[in-house]
């Protein structure tokens, strides 16, 4: 079922009608072509509610719509995760923005740390966070979310630790970390309600003195196995197991 948001101003539950405007006007209409009768979903952002909708009629700038039913969905994890990622090379990070949304990330932010081999200066670092963001909404809408979660702005390390201070939980995978049993421990003691920051490294890794400079801000570093991953693979798979623990937990 394809899904759409909508500001609450554009859902009327009094005559059960939603009007679907903007660029999601264009996309049912001229991408998509719908036709008056099919079927489409709308969430409203930070709602637990889904409403099921069909289309009545186009007009030069709208879908109108009639609410057929609503469901109380609340898809969004019972706990709120951010992914600070390193900047890595390439379309890497459209990747992990996909995927890590996918499984139930609130929010990512891109981080620039000493062995990233990416530069972006700030004009580019705001086209490419508009971008991202734009992936961040698709992958939002495939996924079902309640959300679209944010991306960005670009932080260098030492403002992301900052930004990361006030969560419950700070895991940092690094290869040198402990063995698996400790880290088994560490993500099966995270309580429901948890705000959780994961401080991913480019493809070099992190540098000795960023781990030490995280663990003395509340980082817990934790091993991922015993294979090295691919810097766009290893928070999907911190999510991976997040989603495992707490998906069926209200």
């Amino acid at each position: 079922m394809t899904q759409f948001f909508a500001d609450a101003s554009q859902i009327n539950m009094d005559e059960r009608r939603v009007v679907i405007t903007g660029d999601d006007y264009n996309h049912i209409r001229n991408v998509l072509r719908m036709r008056p009768g099919e079927e489409f979903s709308v969430r409203c952002q930070g709602v637990p509610k889904e409403y099921r909708c069909g289309i009545i009629e186009f007009t030069d700038d709208e879908v109108v719509c009639e609410i057929r039913f609503v469901k109380e969905d609340d898809t969004e994890l019972p706990v709120k995760v951010t992914v600070y990622q390193a900047l890595p090379k390439a379309d890497k990070m459209e990747t992990v923005i996909q995927k890590c949304i996918e499984l139930g990330a609130a929010r990512i932010i891109p981080v620039r740390t000493s062995r990233c081999v990416v530069k972006l200066d700030d004009k580019k670092a705001a086209a490419k966070c508009e971008r991202w963001q734009q992936i961040a909404e698709a992958a939002a809408k495939q996924s079902q979310r309640g959300i679209i979660p944010a991306i960005g702005p670009v932080m260098d390390f030492n403002k992301a630790l900052a930004d990361a201070e006030a969560l419950d939980v700070r895991l940092m995978p690094y290869e040198l970390a402990g063995d698996m049993a400790s880290t088994r421990k560490i993500i099966s003691g995270i309580e429901t309600g948890s705000q959780i920051g994961i401080f991913i490294g480019p493809e070099g890794g992190f540098d000795v003195t960023e781990v030490t400079r995280a663990s003395e801000k509340g980082f817990i570093p934790i091993t991922l196995g015993r294979r090295i991953l691919r810097t766009e693979t290893a928070a999907m798979t911190v999510m991976g197991w997040l989603v495992y623990l707490f998906d069926d937990k209200a």
